[in-house]
């Protein structure tokens, strides 16, 4: 009706057609308005959708089912169509670099069994290439380093994509383990947790710590948590080795009596417990090292006293190093250690190195669960 060329029908030679239905077709939406475009669009759609499924049908038998691949592939052709532009070449090639790439895409993008990253999935891509070519070049396959190297990657990296590499299709937890045995993978996967049964007991205790005196929670600290001896505890609060065996005595008996009764029972103390020992700081200067001699408990209040310290250490006079003796700190409370991670910020940043010398066991594990332990020397 307006003179112009049609897209010519499907042939036995669909394939040998497609570029001369693709340049019939760019002549054909040649000066009308985008409205217009559409019927000429889904002629050359419906005339290539066999091109299509044929790219789609091989990749089958990857783990996708055929339709989806298939919708892919149908995906693929639209946007080869729209972004048709004769000038650049043949429009099956192009159409065929399409779909094949959103093919690819699916695989990387929706069959994980596993998320990961974008990133890391591509670095995956690159470490089988590289994989493959260092294997027919050496022989043999390639190390850690060697990929590292080849792809100018950090090891780190490629430890991480490799690691991750198994998530594409992770086994499942019902496959037969093998054998005459109905056991299933998931049946040797995990063990009896023998310590469940003491949660409970574990969040009483916890509890009721917080009821006792703050010498009978140190005491019964640096007893069962730091594996100090009633000697050593002794020596710390400055009594004897038979009054710390009373304390002991009587605390554990009062934890006991209170597990088991509907409510705590009130603490009974013939004297009134002595103020928890305040914490000293002592600073010393000699040449360019710091010393900071810490001794007591290190509580909230101490911990402010302690990162300012810390912070005046770091930044006066640029020292070599900066050492915080430990030997006389009976405990550290779990908020007080945060000083001491400042400290060790402020000193990175200042490039100077700060050590925590001769914590003792209880020190030593409060330190540990703030992350300091690689820190303090063994």
């Amino acid at each position: 009706m307006f003179g112009q060329t049609t897209t010519p029908a499907p042939t036995e030679r669909g394939l040998e057609d497609l570029d001369a239905a693709a340049l019939a077709y760019a002549a054909r939406i040649e000066g009308l308005p985008p409205e217009r475009r559409q019927e000429a669009r889904d002629d050359l759609v419906r005339f290539a959708m066999p091109f299509a499924g044929r790219l789609a049908r091989r990749y089958r038998g990857r783990g996708e089912p055929l339709e989806d691949l298939e919708q892919v592939a149908r995906l693929g052709l639209v946007n080869a169509v729209d972004r048709y532009d004769p000038e650049r070449g043949s429009f099956t090639a192009y159409a065929a670099i399409t779909i094949v790439g959103e093919i690819k895409r699916h695989f990387r993008d929706r069959t994980w069994g596993v998320h990961v990253p974008r990133r890391l999935r591509d670095l995956i891509l690159e470490v089988g290439q590289a994989t493959a070519a260092l294997t027919s070049e050496l022989s043999r396959a390639p190390t850690v380093a060697e990929l590292a190297e080849r792809l100018e990657t950090p090891e780190p990296e490629i430890l991480a994509a490799l690691e991750s590499a198994a998530g594409y299709s992770p086994a499942s937890l019902n496959a037969p383990v093998g054998g005459e045995s109905s056991a299933e993978f998931g049946d040797l996967v995990g063990e009896s947790d023998n310590a469940l049964e003491s949660v409970d007991d574990r969040v009483t205790v916890s509890g009721l710590l917080g009821r006792l005196p703050w010498r009978e929670r140190r005491i019964l600290a640096m007893r069962f948590y730091g594996n100090q001896t009633q000697a050593e505890i002794a020596a710390r609060f400055g009594i004897s080795q038979m009054h710390v065996s009373r304390l002991l005595s009587r605390a554990l008996t009062w934890l006991r009596q209170s597990m088991l009764a509907d409510a705590p029972a009130p603490w009974q103390t013939g004297t009134v417990d002595a103020a928890p020992p305040r914490m000293r700081l002592v600073v010393h200067r000699s040449g360019d090292r710091v010393m900071l001699e810490v001794g007591g408990d290190i509580d909230k209040e101490g911990a402010d006293q302690l990162r300012q310290a810390l912070t005046d250490a770091v930044s006066t006079g640029h020292p070599a190093e900066v050492v915080v003796d430990l030997a006389h700190v009976a405990t550290v409370e779990p908020g007080a250690a945060a000083a001491l991670v400042a400290g060790r910020e402020a000193a990175l940043r200042a490039g100077i190195p700060l050590r925590l010398a001769r914590p003792g066991p209880a020190v030593r594990a409060s330190l540990g669960a703030a992350g300091l332990a690689a820190r303090v020397p063994g």
